[in-house]
C-alpha cells in the first residue's frame, strides 16, 4: 500500500483549514475505479468548500476539487481497463466524497466517464465542470430551436469559467454574442473567444427594480450569475427565447414576475451538471471532444500546481479570476 500526496481540507473550531498530507490507500472511499489523478481544476464551488458556514461541505476531512482526470490504476469494472484515460465530476465529488487535489481517487464506475480519444485529460479537467455546464447551456438553447437568425445572445457572467466557455462556444456555432461582465480589461478576451459586443453588468444600476417587462432585446441567454441579474435578463428577453441559467452567485432569490413567461413565451430553462445521468453525460463529453469542440480553449485557461490552489481559490472567491484555472495534480505537490 503505497502513499499518496493530498490537499485535505479539515475542520476545526468553525475553521477550515488546508493542508498537503501524505495518505495511503486506506484515505480513498469506496468505488469500483482507482485512478491516477494527473489533472484538476478551480471552480468557484471549490471555493466554497474550504469556506466555513458555506453549506458545501457536511463532513469534513475532504479532498476538494470537484474535477479531475487522469488514468485508471485498478479496475474491477469491466468497463475501464488500466491506463484507460479518463475524467470524472459531479456525483458529489470533491464535497462529499474525495476529489480531484489528490493524486489518487477511488469512484464507482458509473461516474467515471472514458475519454476516447477525442480529448486529452488535460483539456478534459481544463474544461471541467464549468465548461461541461456552458455545453449543457448552449445545448439546451439549441434543443429549444435557437439559431443564428434569431438575434444575439446574451451571456451574463462572461469572465467566469462558464460564461467564458459559452461565449466561444455560441460564437463558434454562429450566433452574435452579447458578453456581460464587470472586468473591463477582460474585453480583448471576449474579442478572442467571439463576442460581438462587450457590455457592464446588468443591470447596470445594482438598485434598480427590475420591471416586470423591459425592451425585448435578445434571442436569448445564458446567465451565469442568477438573481437580480436572471430577473433582468428575463424581462428582456424577445417572444419565445429562452435563457439557460446555472448560476447563483447573485443570490437564490428571483425577484420576478410571471409576465416574460405567460405574456412573451419565454422558457426557463435550469441546468444541472451534479446529477446529470451518466449516459447524458458521457455523451456531452463525446460532443466536446467532436462537434462541440472549444475554439479557444488554451485562450481561455491557466495553469497553477497544485500547492498554489489555495491562493487560486481566494481569488476565485473574490472574483479575482478569469476563464478557466487548470491545475497541475501529478508533479504538483
Amino acid at each position: 500500500m503505497s502513499n499518496f500526496s493530498a490537499l485535505v481540507a479539515r475542520e476545526s473550531d468553525g475553521a477550515v483549514t488546508l493542508s498537503t498530507e501524505s495518505v495511503d490507500d486506506s484515505f480513498l472511499p469506496e468505488g469500483d475505479v482507482t485512478i491516477d489523478v494527473a489533472w484538476s481544476s478551480v471552480n468557484y464551488k471549490d471555493a466554497l468548500a474550504v469556506t466555513p458556514g458555506a453549506g458545501v461541505v457536511r463532513n469534513y476531512p475532504i479532498v476538494p476539487g470537484i474535477d479531475l482526470a487522469g488514468t485508471v490504476r485498478e479496475s474491477s469494472s469491466s468497463d475501464f481497463a488500466v491506463g484507460d484515460p479518463v475524467v470524472v465530476h459531479g456525483y458529489q465529488t470533491g464535497v462529499s466524497r474525495h476529489g480531484g487535489y489528490a493524486e489518487r481517487t477511488r469512484v464507482p464506475a458509473e461516474q467515471v466517464v472514458a475519454l476516447d480519444g477525442g480529448l486529452s485529460p488535460a483539456q478534459a479537467a481544463t474544461i471541467g465542470t464549468a465548461g461541461f455546464t456552458a455545453a449543457l447551456s448552449v445545448q439546451a438553447l439549441l434543443r429549444h430551436g435557437l439559431t443564428p437568425d434569431d438575434g444575439p445572445i446574451l451571456v451574463t457572467g462572461a469572465s467566469g469559467g462558464v460564461g467564458s466557455v459559452a461565449v466561444d462556444l455560441l460564437a463558434t456555432a454562429g450566433f452574435e454574442v452579447i458578453a456581460s461582465s464587470g472586468k473591463s480589461d477582460a474585453q480583448d478576451l471576449f474579442t478572442t473567444l467571439g463576442a460581438s459586443t462587450v457590455i457592464g453588468r446588468v443591470p447596470e444600476d445594482p438598485d434598480e427594480k427590475i420591471r416586470p417587462l423591459g425592451k425585448a432585446q435578445w434571442a436569448g441567454a445564458v446567465d451565469c450569475v442568477g438573481g437580480k441579474t436572471l430577473a433582468w435578463v428575463l424581462s428582456t428577453v424577445r417572444y419565445g427565447g429562452a435563457v439557460a441559467a446555472s448560476g447563483l452567485t447573485a443570490g437564490v432569490s428571483l425577484p420576478t414576475t410571471v409576465m416574460p413567461f405567460i405574456l412573451r413565451g419565454v422558457a426557463l430553462l435550469g441546468i444541472d451538471s451534479v446529477e446529470l445521468p451518466i449516459a447524458a453525460r458521457r455523451e456531452t463529453w463525446r460532443r466536446l471532444g467532436d462537434d462541440l469542440r472549444i475554439a479557444h480553449l488554451d485562450e481561455l485557461t491557466t495553469e497553477v500546481p497544485v500547492s498554489e490552489v489555495e491562493t487560486v481559490l481566494g481569488e476565485i472567491k473574490s472574483g479575482g479570476r478569469t476563464g478557466r484555472t487548470l491545475v497541475k495534480v501529478a508533479g504538483g505537490f
